[in-house]
């Protein structure tokens, strides 16, 4: 699946990923993997530009540190990012409830086609 496919969901995924402790980037690109199976396997230059974002919005923070001589960031999910994944979800379940009226098989008896 492509990043241009995820748009709008993406600060959504990441979040989400967050939710389960801190993570450096790589890390993160490998959950969404794992967590997928595969089919969300999305470039750094996806995932770098959007944590730097979701940073900026004070929904992330994140920590430097060296790690057998490399840097890295790790990036760990906030208040205000755990209040805004909560509102994700809310938005998320709407969605995907509205849409499923539409494309989630046989239409509804007596509905308006």
């Amino acid at each position: 699946m492509n990043a241009q496919a995820l748009h709008g969901h993406l600060d959504a995924l990441l979040l989400a990923v967050l939710e389960q402790g801190a993570l450096h980037g790589y890390a993160i690109i490998e959950a969404l993997r794992a967590r997928s199976g595969g089919v969300l396997d999305l470039p750094t230059g996806t995932i770098y530009p959007a944590l730097r974002r979701l940073e900026r919005a004070g929904y992330v923070s994140s920590t430097w540190s060296t790690v057998n001589g490399r840097e890295r960031r790790t990036y760990e999910l906030t208040g205000a990012g755990q209040r805004a994944l909560a509102g994700e979800r809310t938005s998320w379940q709407e969605f995907s409830s509205t849409v499923g009226q539409f494309l989630g098989g046989a239409p509804t008896p007596g509905a308006p086609a």
